[in-house]
Parts: structure tokens; C-alpha cells; sequence
């Protein structure tokens, strides 16, 4: 039988790709989506949409009467900046949304759940690249809340008292790149950020030197780490870092963006900015246990995914 399978923010970047990915291998997919962030156009054919969030418990309930086989849970607040302005709107998307998502899992006895977790939850961790067993120091409100979510979603697998098997697992994702990420939001995506500057012929923006380090990771490579682990016994009650373990700076990431275009430091304006709180300093995966548990590694590194990245957001903007 066609497994039925929930994306909350499915309309997302992230989630627009796992959708794609998902009815490739014959699932029935539903998408809930405010479209705060998210955009019809990220939704492939063939998905069952419905407009929403993770605050209407009675739109959770009446998706799962019919019967769920997985929840993927993307859903989220993702600003390290929006998160600091207002706490409280933070806390309720990130950690109650997936509360309530738990509820809906519980009540319809939904055996799956995968969570949406970040690499800003390990903060300013000694070892780089950073294990799955580091222990947490999130230094932004982002961060908390996210992890207090991941927590939540895992305390309440373990619970004796459920009466059905709850399995879930946690990714703590890194930067995420590739095709349909933003490339107006201010608040997501370096990348995209620096590749719609250079389209719009606005400065760069670089907070701090521009000697912090992110892993970028390839959104294709990510939808397949979600979909392959959904029946897949070895991930459940797991946390999995989804990176490519090798750090780029985020000056670095500035020349290739600019080289992509004919650009150099000498012929295109960098304005450097203070650190916005909450950024870290260092981040990189150790994807040992992914692809101990999953067999997955990234297979699209940043010298290709990125000029293909470039290439459909040039496409994109001439449209």
C-alpha cells in the first residue's frame, strides 16, 4: 500500500525538495504550510496541499484522522536575528509548533517521526568537525528553542506509556544550500543572500571578519538522508548531523560568488559589519553517523553545487 506521509512546512526550500523526492519512490504526500516563508512554486505536482501551521491543533487532527504513515517536521522559525526580536514568537513556532505536532502524533498513534534540528545547537563546541555526543551550548534563542524541540521530540519516544511504537529521529542540519532557496530573505541562506546581492548589484554584507566557517551542505544530498531514514530501523531514537564535515569562510564563500559573476574583491564593494549575537564562530559535521546508520554522504560537493546553485538563481531572476 502507498504510505501517506505529512511535511509540515513542506512549502519551504528544504521541505519543497523532500516532497519531490517522495513521490519519486510512490508516496502519498500532504504538505500543511503558512506560506509565511514557503511558496507554492517549491511544491511539485502531484503533492496534497493545505494551507496552515502547527499552531491549529483541529487542522493537525483532521490531516491525521485519515491516517499517517511519517510526519516530517520542518516547520520552524529559522532566524538566529528574528529570534533574538522576539523571543516569545520563537519559542511558540519552534518548540509548542512541535508540541503540538507530538500531540497529533500521539492521538493518531503516527509510528514516525523525523525532526528538523540544527547545527546552532552545538554553539561554540571545542571539537570541530563536531560529533552527534558533543554536548550542547546554544548561544542564541534559535538555538534553545530548537533543541528543546529535538528534546521534546525524543523524551516523549522514550515514554512507556504510549501504547503504539513512536520511532523517531532528529537532524541537526547544517547549511543547507542549493536550487529555490530564497534569494530575497534576509534572514536565511548566506549563499543565496550573497548570489541575490551580486544579481541585484547590491554590496555584499559580511557580519564579523569573515573568517567564520560554515559546512555547506546540498539540499539535494539532505532530502535523501530524510527519506532513506524513514523506514529505516538503524535511525530510530537517533540524532544525525547532516554536513559535509569540510568548513568553508564565509570570505571564502564571498570570492566564489563573485568569481561566478566576473567579479573581484578589487572590482565589487564588501561591506563588513559587527557579529550579530548569537552567530557562531566555527561550524562542521562529523557525518560518521550517517553514514553508519544510513550509508550517506554528500555527493555534491561545493565546487559543483554551488555554479549549478548560481546558474538557476541567474535563470531565476531573468524570469
Amino acid at each position: 500500500m502507498t504510505k501517506r506521509v505529512l511535511i509540515t512546512g513542506g512549502a519551504g526550500f528544504i521541505g519543497g525538495h523532500i516532497a519531490e523526492l517522495l513521490l519519486e519512490r510512490a508516496y502519498e504526500v500532504i504538505v500543511l504550510d503558512n506560506l509565511a516563508t514557503g511558496s507554492l512554486s517549491n511544491l511539485p505536482h502531484g503533492v496534497r496541499f493545505v494551507e496552515g501551521d502547527t499552531s491549529d491543533l483541529e487542522m493537525l487532527d483532521r490531516i491525521a484522522v485519515r491516517g499517517l504513515d511519517a510526519v516530517l517536521h520542518i516547520a520552524g522559525q529559522a532566524s538566529i536575528r528574528l529570534s533574538f526580536a522576539d523571543p516569545a514568537a520563537d519559542l511558540n513556532v519552534n518548540t509548542l509548533g512541535t508540541i503540538r505536532v507530538l500531540q497529533a502524533c500521539l492521538k493518531h498513534h503516527i509510528p514516525r517521526l523525523l525532526y528538523a534540528s540544527s547545527m546552532v545547537i552545538y554553539g561554540g563546541a571545542p571539537q570541530t568537525p563536531t560529533p552527534e555526543t558533543a554536548p550542547p551550548e546554544p548561544v542564541s534563542y534559535y538555538a534553545i528553542t530548537k533543541y528543546a524541540g529535538e528534546r521534546y521530540v525524543h523524551a516523549t519516544a522514550l515514554r512507556p506509556d504510549l501504547g503504539f511504537g513512536f520511532n523517531v529521529t532528529s537532524f541537526r542540519m547544517f547549511n543547507v544550500y542549493g536550487p529555490r532557496q530564497s534569494l530575497t530573505n534576509a534572514y536565511q541562506g548566506v549563499f543565496a543572500i550573497f548570489v541575490g546581492n551580486v544579481l541585484r548589484g547590491e554590496p555584499i554584507r559580511i557580519y564579523s571578519d569573515g573568517q567564520q566557517s560554515r559546512d555547506f551542505v546540498h539540499v539535494t544530498d539532505v532530502a535523501h538522508a530524510w527519506v532513506d531514514a524513514i523506514d529505516n530501523p538503524a535511525s530510530f531514537g537517533q540524532v544525525i548531523n547532516l554536513g559535509t564535515g569540510h568548513p568553508t569562510s564565509v570570505n571564502q564563500l564571498a570570492d566564489l560568488v563573485l568569481q561566478a559573476f566576473g567579479h573581484t574583491r578589487a572590482t565589487y564593494p564588501i561591506e563588513y559589519h559587527p557579529t550579530h549575537a548569537g552567530d557562531m564562530r566555527v561550524s562542521a559535521a562529523d557525518i560518521t553517523r550517517a553514514a553508519q546508520l544510513l550509508g550517506w554522504s554528500p555527493r555534491i560537493p561545493v565546487e559543483v553545487g554551488m555554479p549549478q546553485t548560481i546558474d538557476w538563481a541567474r535563470a531565476h531572476i531573468a524570469t
